[in-house]
């Protein structure tokens, strides 16, 4: 080959790899206008087919479809253009067929439709997000937030169940559970943000992460501390955050319980036959700047088990929140008559029933 030939195609070569990558960076916004040229297309085609087509093929309120996938399919400029052509294809049918197949009801109805699809393309373009990227999105946050809250695997001798139940059915809601086992301690945190369902949902997805980072990398005694320094950094006056933290270690069962405005911790005494409160408690987080959290000591024996829960479990409005835990006490025996684990459905379905709140239930017993 020419040596004076490999120069130039080098440079053909750089000249068609810049045109492929602006055409790559096109692709997004040829997508869109590729998407709006389609639903164009079958707008206007509905109006031709309904005024020449065969009869009962081509219905003017057809058009209904295009206007709703341009709401998930379009940014608002480019449905904008959209309505309008809509607007165009309907008049243009109603004069040509006389009013006969379009009237008043039509209209109504494709307007409120076209008024919803804007403000709802509105949204996905603020988001980032068109057709169902946002739902799939919210999906994979739900699947990580209830993936963090399963309990590690225990060893053997070991037991252990969490219940997470949000209000009104929602996915999203403000209680969750953040655990960590590192060889013989387990180190687990209930966390209820104020508010409930999918109101509190969107900061418990945010504090998750945080204090799921912060149960592994901080020492046990410090946690709720660390805690409540980073909602004083990142979440003034976004509201309060209850938690309790229970660090056990799995040899002994000795275990340390901090809470920060939480509900008492209760456990089953195996001895004894019978379940009682801990003495845990403490500031909730995000009020008070460098807080400290004094943790109390226990023990769990052969036999024995602990409750942490949150206060959709006891809370009822008009009463106090003793008279929650004293039913809770006496809920709780199904535990020990039915086994911890199956019996600790049982212990969430009567307590939150005729209730909206989100509640929480770990049960972690020793056998």
């Amino acid at each position: 080959m020419n040596t004076s030939t490999t120069p130039r195609l080098v440079r053909r070569a750089r000249s068609l790899a810049q045109r492929l990558v602006a055409v790559l960076r096109r692709k997004v916004l040829f997508r869109y206008r590729l998407v709006l040229i389609t639903l164009v297309v079958l707008a206007v085609g509905i109006g031709i087919g309904a005024v020449w087509g065969p009869p009962g093929w081509f219905p003017p309120s057809a058009v209904i479809l295009t206007v709703l996938a341009g709401g998930l399919l379009l940014k608002r400029k480019s449905l904008a253009f959209l309505l309008v052509v809509v607007a165009a294809v309907l008049l243009f049918t109603a004069f040509a067929l006389d009013f006969g197949q379009v009237g008043p009801g039509l209209l109504v109805t494709i307007g409120v439709t076209a008024v919803l699809a804007y403000l709802l393309s509105g949204v996905r373009e603020r988001l980032g997000v068109q057709g169902l990227s946002g739902e799939k999105m919210l999906l994979e946050l739900r699947d990580r937030l209830r993936a963090q809250g399963r309990l590690p695997d225990m060893p053997e001798g070991w037991g252990s169940t969490a219940i997470l139940q949000q209000a009104g059915g929602s996915s999203f809601g403000g209680d969750f559970v953040v655990s960590m086992r590192h060889d013989h301690r387990l180190d687990l945190a209930v966390v209820d943000v104020s508010g409930k369902g999918v109101d509190a949902g969107t900061r418990a997805l945010l504090l998750s992460g945080a204090f799921g980072g912060l149960i592994s990398a901080v020492p046990s005694a410090d946690f709720l501390a660390h805690c409540n320094d980073y909602l004083m950094r990142t979440a003034v006056g976004e509201g309060f955050v209850t938690a309790v933290h229970l660090s056990i270690d799995l040899n002994t069962g000795d275990y340390l319980i901090t809470s920060a405005g939480h509900p008492p911790a209760v456990q089953f005494d195996s001895g004894a036959g019978n379940w009682s409160t801990t003495e845990a408690k403490g500031v909730v987080l995000g009020v008070i700047p460098e807080m400290t959290y004094t943790p109390v000591k226990g023990r769990l024996r052969r036999g024995d088990a602990i409750m942490l829960y949150t206060d959709g479990l006891i809370e009822t409005p008009g009463e106090d929140l003793d008279a929650g835990v004293d039913r809770l006490l006496g809920v709780a025996e199904q535990l020990v008559t039915r086994g911890f684990g199956a019996g600790a459905h049982e212990v969430v379905d009567t307590l939150s029933k005729d209730k909206n709140d989100d509640c929480a239930l770990v049960v972690i017993w020793r056998s």
